[in-house]
């Protein structure tokens, strides 16, 4: 039987007896219906896993004992990615988070450009960043990451430009294209990906002007939920952890 990977704010030690937050105790409570005496792997973002036994179950609340840790770096790519990304509109972001997450980007950087058609309030910007915050986590429960993606607030693509700092930097155009001049592999990467519509010619001058080399995935246009996947796994096949 499947032992559920599940994700907790909370320090863990082996022997400690707690209590899981109410998402994960209505998960495996009421989804699974988990009763006492059943295992599962609990992280919490350290890079471990650990092993629990559930102590006390009811609708509301479940605590479990951890009975034992391990380390769980091997699930995380030699090769550090960041990648910036364009607001975009309904669930796509959401598909660009969980994906992302599960080809082993490091940090994901949503961004505002000229062309990004969507537009958020204080209150409602945050609403939707801690959205994706969750959709992070649930990749990372579901793909065996210990290690929580670094998910960073909307800004606007000036400011993440100015920043950001990567052995290589690479910006999605599909109307231009340099080839990145490397001697040996890097080991962090920034790609930067525009949202529907792309990015504009001062942007891509712009992140040109800022160390980015343009890279074009092919003779055809991708969408934008669909090019920083393609790119991510190129990169991951190239100089990281994909076969």
């Amino acid at each position: 039987m499947r032992i559920p990977r599940i994700y907790t704010s909370q320090a863990l030690a082996v022997g400690q007896q707690l209590e899981l937050e109410e998402r994960a105790a209505h998960y495996l409570a009421q989804v699974l219906r988990m009763k006492v005496g059943r295992q599962l792997r609990l992280f919490n973002g350290d890079g471990r896993d650990y092993q629990a036994t559930i102590s006390a179950a009811n609708r509301r609340q479940l605590s479990c004992e951890i009975t034992g840790a391990e380390s769980n770096t091997q699930r995380e790519s030699p090769l550090q990615i960041e990648l910036g990304i364009g607001l975009s509109k309904g669930d796509r972001m959401d598909w660009v988070v969980q994906k992302a997450t599960e080809l082993g980007a490091t940090r994901i950087a949503p961004l505002y450009s000229e062309r990004v058609d969507v537009k958020l309030d204080g209150e409602r910007e945050q609403k939707k960043w801690r959205h994706w915050q969750q959709v992070m986590i649930s990749a990372c429960e579901q793909s065996g990451r210990s290690q929580l993606v670094d998910l960073a607030e909307p800004q606007p693509l000036a400011s993440w430009l100015q920043h950001c700092r990567a052995d290589c930097k690479l910006v999605l155009s599909p109307h231009h294209q340099s080839q990145p001049q490397r001697d040996s592999a890097p080991q962090s990467i920034a790609l930067l990906v525009g949202p529907e519509g792309g990015l504009s010619e001062e942007e891509v001058a712009a992140s040109v002007a800022s160390g980015f080399s343009s890279l074009a995935l092919g003779p055809r246009i991708l969408r934008t939920e669909t090019a920083p996947l393609a790119a991510l796994s190129i990169l991951q096949a190239r100089w990281g952890d994909m076969a």
